[in-house]
């Protein structure tokens, strides 16, 4: 199949979305103007022109398209083209009701947004599919296109009655029987047997608390559908160009698609990433979701979408102080990235997103962020011969599954403050400020080229996703697991004694006798000065364990905190930030996981990618790090000897 070195070939892609279809004519040869002399090499074009393309049904409008592919052609831009599924036009829903989606309570999502669409609507998928058969036939021997960008941040959930059709169908090829989905539903509980398939509905409104498999499998059957959606329009335009790599773009740790299994259908893995530019932790959200995406890829991936300046969505929306998105944007590349690019081009002057900003903002060329992205054009045309295709090794891996985090998620848990993304993001922070470098991987992927993985939190275990981890432990590799782990299996039944019986063993852990969560604020302290927080647990040892951590006072006083047994560890709380930090960085060590360079200043970031060294600096003031050898920093074109100093957010690329 292809990918995106078929793309790139040997280059790094930097552009961004595309809406020309907002502006006059002229307008657009002013904008490969400024395109050429920023470096952008390519463009996504008609993510939301479905309107423009069919402005009536059946008809097509093509030709401004036409102008515009032969437009970017001539001027040396490549066209990733989208098929504009994801935001079908007022007429759709006015002549089709069937394809606009209802909420829980029943109430139905009109146009006049986007992903506004039922993703069980047969009427919806045969007039996408029909939309993306003419486009893909007409544009498949185009010189400028490069690749297929499916529909857009796939997202949308749906309890209306053709999806409640579709989730029965759904649960009938999962479980085969009614007998078989109320044995895994647990419906002997508040007396919800079902007896007749018709009976069977979406978790709609309900009066209290939802039975949790039921949710828990509407989730997986919303992601199954929203994936079938993309498969059928992807089949349609690999039909056409079997040569052209084929993307969707995620949305950073969303919660309604499982990844991992979306990942294996497309060509290229892409994701959209906006951090906060006020958020300390933003640079490390980042790196968390470029290891995420370089997992999910196996490979180089594509930053589809990330913003020039500031968005428009927050409560408060912060531009990106001078220098920061040159360092984001590097930090992709330095993490695997073969792709920058933007939402959008040019800044929008109408529509709901006129104020998230653009490559080309409302000050035009004169402004700083057009002048920002220049320079980082100038940057990327450096490195690009020398990274594009290469790979980013390392010796951790986190454990992740969306299944786990949908069935921990449910109403009725021990406590509301344990937010599962929060734990994995506090865990993947203390590698990240230990300067480990990490992949990401699924409990059931062979893990056994790791010598250390981390297992944040994963509340529900398959049995052979249990079996993984045991045997990866047989095997030498060393195991950290955080708390709530292997509580449930993949039906959300507890297992017998709250944890599976083959973890407690592998952990030293005899008895679980309760879950002690933790208030907003409280602590629980523990021996050598390590404060426990959000959770803690009342274990009792079986004696095998060879390292202990206890609780000091408190009701679970002298009880193990941590445990280690052999190369497994086990944390039954949330370490303060640098207690964590120093645990996983000890049990590294031990693991022979080590940082690329040692003695690193806390805000400099150092990751490896092929041959290089990229140095990040996540601060204001000039730092100095120490880089033993000679090299040569490619962003400046100049040698280093043994010591480098970086400046406000400064980068550096290192070739030996």
């Amino acid at each position: 199949m292809p990918n995106l070195n078929d793309t790139t070939r040997g280059r790094i892609l930097y552009g961004g979305d595309y809406n020309p279809e907002q502006w006059p004519e002229e307008t657009w040869h002013e904008d490969v103007r400024l395109m050429k002399r920023a470096g952008v090499n390519t463009v996504t074009l008609g993510v939301f022109s479905w309107a423009r393309i069919e402005p009536r049904p059946g008809e097509r409008d093509f030709g401004w398209l036409d102008r515009l592919m032969d437009l970017m052609h001539d001027h040396g831009v490549g066209v990733v083209l989208a098929t504009p599924t994801a935001s079908p036009p007022p007429w759709v829903g006015h002549l089709h009701p069937d394809t606009l989606p209802r909420d829980a309570d029943g109430r139905t999502e009109w146009w006049g947004g986007r992903q506004h669409f039922s993703h069980s609507s047969a009427t919806y998928r045969r007039l996408a599919a029909a939309l993306t058969e003419d486009l893909a036939a007409r544009y498949a021997g185009h010189p400028a296109l490069t690749m297929w960008h499916i529909n857009n941040e796939y997202c949308t959930y749906d309890w209306g009655d053709e999806a409640a059709a579709r989730f029965r169908d759904w649960l009938r090829h999962r479980y085969g029987t009614l007998d078989a989905l109320n044995t895994a539903w647990g419906t002997a509980f508040w007396s919800q047997n079902y007896g007749d398939w018709a009976e069977v509905l979406p978790p709609r409104h309900a009066h209290y608390m939802k039975n949790p498999t039921q949710v828990l499998d509407f989730k997986r059957f919303t992601s199954d559908m929203l994936l079938e959606c993309y498969t059928a329009e992807r089949d349609i335009v690999r039909r056409h160009t079997p040569h052209l790599p084929v993307t969707t773009n995620f949305m950073p740790l969303w919660a309604g698609q499982d990844a991992w299994r979306w990942a294996e259908e497309e060509d290229v893995v892409s994701v959209d990433l906006y951090p906060d530019p006020r958020d300390p932790s933003g640079a490390q959200g980042g790196a968390l979701v470029q290891d995420m995406t370089r997992s999910q890829a196996r490979g180089p991936w594509m930053l589809m979408e990330q913003a020039a300046g500031a968005v428009n969505w927050r409560p408060v929306n912060h531009p990106k102080p001078r220098g920061l998105n040159r360092l984001w944007s590097l930090q992709a590349v330095a993490r695997g990235a073969d792709a920058v690019c933007y939402f959008q081009w040019r800044q929008s002057r109408q529509g709901a997103e006129k104020f998230h900003s653009g490559m080309v903002g409302h000050a035009g060329e004169e402004g700083r962020t057009y002048q920002e992205a220049e320079r980082l054009g100038a940057d990327l045309a450096r490195i690009a011969p020398r990274v594009s295709g290469s790979g980013v090794t390392a010796d951790v891996a986190v454990l992740h599954d969306w299944h786990s985090w949908w069935a921990g998620d449910q109403e009725g848990r021990p406590s509301r403050e344990v937010a599962y993304p929060d734990v994995l993001g506090a865990w993947h922070r203390a590698l990240w400020r230990a300067h480990l470098t990490t992949d990401f991987a699924h409990p059931a992927h062979d893990l056994s080229g790791y010598r250390l993985v981390v297992v944040p939190q994963l509340y529900l275990l398959t049995d052979a996703a249990v079996d993984n981890l045991l045997a990866y432990v047989r095997g030498g590799g060393t195991l950290v697991c955080g708390f709530l782990t292997g509580v449930a299996d993949q039906d959300d039944r507890v297992r017998p004694g709250g944890m599976d019986a083959r973890l407690r063993d592998l952990f030293g852990i005899r008895t679980l006798h309760a879950w002690w969560p933790l208030e907003p604020g409280e602590e629980a302290g523990c021996e050598g000065g390590l404060r426990g927080t959000l959770w803690s647990e009342e274990l009792e040892p079986d004696g095998t364990a060879e390292e202990t951590v206890r609780y000091r006072g408190g009701e679970l006083d002298g009880l193990p905190a941590v445990l280690r047994k052999g190369r497994a560890w086990y944390v039954s709380t949330l370490p303060d930030p640098d207690a964590l930090r120093a645990l996983l960085s000890r049990v590294a060590a031990g693991a022979g996981a080590r940082p690329v360079l040692d003695g690193l200043p806390d805000e400099v970031e150092a990751v490896r990618r092929g041959e290089l060294l990229f140095l990040l600096h996540h601060g204001r003031e000039p730092v100095t790090v120490d880089v033993p050898g000679t090299h040569r920093d490619l962003l400046t074109e100049t040698t280093v000897a043994d010591r480098i100093t970086l400046g406000r957010y400064g980068v550096a690329v290192l070739e030996s």
